[in-house]
């Protein structure tokens, strides 16, 4: 719940500061500067971004309200279906794997750990490189040379939506000037009015202003921050199983080969090896 605790100190803490300042909270409802704000850095964000970057942030936002789904439980996950696989081909051969690996969605090894399975990228990626294996003759090098690289690209996706939101957050304070500019535009128009009047209007357009910076450094930037982290966090999982894999192939047991894979991880969520070991041991 950081996310709201974040968000009660940030508005509360420019709210209650300007209220104390014997500031007028009335003054900052402009809707309509708020109107051409947001508006905007919408219209901005849909005309530069593609589709299935839209749709991820917002499938995002329950992660970034509640906290990323990945945990020490799915690295235990990812640990123990690395484990089971490596296992099962060592004791009945490579190409017993081969109809789990070949159809993730329905394995029984998968099918032990659904938060994997319901991850298609991730079941996806363990399962080709075992698909490799058992089919070719890679060195350690080469499989690793092309994980890397899927890796990568992987890691570009995942950090696509953070990417946009960061340039609708630098966007922002740009068009809270436009929301401003438009306001002295109306303050001209009623230069002959009341004093009372021109001075609403000013207090308007530097609403303008300070919301374009304030939701730009105050939301938007944080957003996209949390939004990183996510990306950063699901990416070990994926630089974990290609630990655990090059490990195996370069000759390590089942249960040395994991341990490869657990060091990979950051240390905020990375099970012991006594938890480790328990679970595998289990298996």
């Amino acid at each position: 719940m950081l996310f709201f605790l974040g968000l009660i100190i940030v508005f509360g803490s420019v709210l209650y500061g300007y209220v104390m300042s014997h500031g007028n909270l009335l003054a900052l409802w402009q809707p309509f500067e708020m109107l051409i704000i947001c508006g905007a850095a919408f219209g901005a964000f849909l005309l530069g971004n593609p589709f299935h970057v839209v749709v991820k942030c917002f499938k995002l936002t329950p992660q970034i309200i509640m906290g990323s789904k990945v945990n020490k439980a799915m690295y235990m996950d990812v640990l123990g279906l690395i484990y089971d696989i490596l296992n099962k081909a060592r004791r009945e051969g490579i190409m017993a794997i081969e109809s789990d690996v070949e159809s993730p969605a329905s394995s029984a090894l998968f099918s032990r750990y659904p938060a994997i399975q319901g991850n298609e990228e991730l079941a996806n990626f363990i399962a080709d490189y075992f698909r490799i294996i058992a089919a070719g003759n890679l060195t350690s090098f080469e499989l690793e040379a092309l994980m890397d690289q899927e890796i990568e690209a992987r890691l570009h996706e995942l950090e696509q939506p953070a990417m946009a939101i960061s340039k609708v957050a630098d966007g922002l304070p740009g068009f809270g000037i436009v929301a401003a500019v438009l306001g002295i535009v109306i303050t001209m128009g009623a230069i002959e009015g009341e004093i009372a009047e021109i001075g609403g209007h000013v207090a308007a357009a530097l609403v303008g202003t300070f919301s374009g910076v304030f939701l730009a450094y105050g939301l938007a930037a944080p957003v996209s921050a949390v939004m990183q982290h996510i990306a950063e966090e699901e990416i070990k999982l994926y630089e974990a199983s290609k630990a655990c894999i090059i490990a195996s192939l370069n000759g390590l047991p089942p249960q040395l080969a994991v341990e490869f894979g657990r060091k990979s991880l950051f240390t905020h969520g990375r099970p012991s090896f006594t938890e480790v070991e328990s679970k595998v041991r289990g298996r």
